[in-house]
């Protein structure tokens, strides 16, 4: 089946490019489009799309409230997955986004190919952590969170060493390949993860390792 998308940014031509790139994918359905937060939290509701990208500064609603809305909205497991979209590589929204649920964040100049993989990425349950935004904003962004160090008591040595590994933004092929594991094994222990620690996804992970000091932010370069 195809995955549903939503396209929420307050300038139309954004709106119909985006959703003109992505109807032309064989397995991705453009369902609806909004202008605002408000009309993307309503829209949302209604059409229950498993992708929403969501831009970030809108007029009435922006994409950060709107993010939380929906999520806090959304039926019991099934939630939709929902990627930032931002011009600038150091939004100060980015971090409090993650927290809020969002799955990953995009750059508006992303390619065509950029765009329909993230979508494919995070509709697939992986999040979508762009090299350029996310993991140096992250390490900003905890740097100046007051952190404890705990190591979660609901895991097992194995599942805490697969959280730092997810936290420093490699695949589950990179992770079986760090700790000499199947692939399908670290698939099953990032699963397990999530369900003790009642995480969405990947991208909260990322977060919860960082606040939680399961990594520590290393010196600046």
């Amino acid at each position: 089946m195809a995955i549903t998308v939503m396209v929420v940014d307050d300038q139309e031509m954004v709106r119909a490019g985006f959703g003109a790139l992505l109807d032309a994918q064989p397995d991705i359905q453009v369902v609806g489009q909004a202008g605002d937060g408000a009309q993307a939290v309503e829209l949302a509701a209604e059409l229950k799309p498993d992708v929403i990208l969501m831009d970030v500064r809108m007029p009435v609603l922006d994409g950060l409230a709107a993010t939380q809305r929906i999520l806090a909205g959304s039926t019991p497991g099934e939630p939709p997955r929902v990627v930032m979209l931002t011009t600038f590589d150091l939004d100060d929204y980015v971090y409090a986004a993650l927290r809020a649920g969002a799955s990953g964040f995009l750059l508006k100049h992303s390619t065509p190919d950029e765009l329909a993989a993230a979508v494919r990425v995070v509709a697939a349950g992986d999040a979508l952590l762009a090299p350029s935004v996310t993991r140096r904003l992250v390490e900003d962004f905890a740097r100046a969170q007051p952190v404890v160090q705990v190591t979660p008591d609901r895991l097992t040595p194995r599942e805490t060493d697969v959280l730092r590994l997810v936290a420093r933004g490699l695949s589950n092929r990179q992770i079986a390949e760090e700790l000499v594991l199947a692939e399908q094994t670290i698939k099953s222990h990032v699963s397990n993860v999530l369900t003790k620690l009642d995480l969405r996804d990947r991208a909260q992970a990322v977060v919860y390792a960082y606040e939680s000091g399961v990594v520590v932010p290393g010196p600046r370069h």
